[in-house]
């Protein structure tokens, strides 16, 4: 090994596995494992056990590759408040209100950058994903939610509330009939983005439109064959493209990378750029819409990248 090589650590905290990645200055991995997080009915005692979990992962990697004190970036399906230092909204629900990343930079003895998975992707897609030649990047997550984080020349910018890049909390844009019934959002409002694009908000909108119960992947096989799949997946096109056009119209970026579960859908990226021109104010859009080039594995590999980005703005 290089003495002189530059690494950087990742780590991926979902409610399933905890993932590490070891990445050099040029993006190439020297490392990479998974383990289960580890679960317990005490939450505080689940609390130490991931911490424990991270810190063994994190003295293997580094013994592996004979490197100590590596920067560590940290992503998880929550985010920490910029006020007190405590992490909130997150999956993994025993990290709620707890100080994560100070008890885990005690624990490894070093800063941890940490931030929520949907940037990490946005940060890992800018960096050397499928944005990597651009110099303004909007990267979205359509999922079991709907996320997003916004990166400029390689750089992840957050915000004074920490809520940057959260467009599927906006009402859904150009509103008629055809988006009605409305749905009632987690958050308490009705008609968010997120109720129309995530995977389950999209099965849910057909049911209430069109009485079809489909997942789906089960509503793009069934398209061709049954006319109201097929109308489905036209509103879900059109509410797409109305909903990155009002994305386009504020921040106006080079590329907007698709991720989730929902992007593998194929079709999108040729569809929904034929239809978002009719809501962007310009007569020519140059905006790409791409696919993600890292897939599952952006999320690990933007947290390595988080200690080579703006350093968040997080309490100390």
């Amino acid at each position: 090994m290089d003495s002189d090589s530059k690494f950087y650590i990742g780590i991926d905290l979902g409610g399933t596995k905890i993932e590490i990645v070891a990445l050099d200055e040029l993006g190439n991995e020297h490392f990479r494992k998974r383990v289960s997080t580890p679960k317990h009915s005490e939450p505080s005692v689940q609390y130490s056990h991931i911490i424990q979990a991270i810190e063994a992962l994190v003295f293997e990697c580094e013994t592996t590759l004979a490197i100590k004190e590596t920067p560590v970036g940290l992503g998880i399906p929550g985010s920490e408040s910029l006020h007190t230092g405590l992490i909130k909204n997150a999956n993994t629900t025993c990290l709620i209100g707890k100080p994560f990343r100070h008890d885990l930079s005690i624990q490894l003895n070093r800063h941890i950058q940490i931030e929520n998975d949907a940037n990490c992707f946005s940060l890992s897609e800018a960096t050397d994903g499928a944005g990597k030649n651009a110099s303004s990047v909007f990267a979205v997550i359509l999922g079991t939610g709907v996320g997003g984080g916004w990166v400029i020349n390689k750089q992840l910018i957050i915000g004074p509330n920490h809520i940057c890049g959260e467009w599927g909390h906006n009402p859904m844009p150009w509103p008629s009939d055809t988006d009605e019934p409305k749905q009632t959002c987690y958050c308490g409002k009705q008609g968010c983005i997120e109720t129309y694009l995530s995977g389950p908000g999209w099965s849910q909108q057909t049911q209430l439109q069109f009485n079809l119960a489909l997942a789906p992947k089960e509503l793009i096989q069934q398209k061709a064959i049954l006319p109201p799949a097929q109308k489905s997946y036209e509103l879900y096109v059109d509410r797409l493209a109305r909903s990155l056009a009002s994305v386009i119209n504020i921040m106006d970026p080079e590329v907007i990378v698709l991720g989730g579960g929902m992007s593998n859908i194929k079709s999108l990226y040729q569809d929904v750029p034929k239809h978002w021109g009719k809501y962007v104010f310009s007569n020519n859009v140059t905006t790409q819409l791409k696919e993600n080039h890292f897939g599952d594995s952006s999320g690990v590999r933007g947290a390595a990248w988080l200690n080579q980005s703006i350093k968040s703005p997080q309490k100390q």
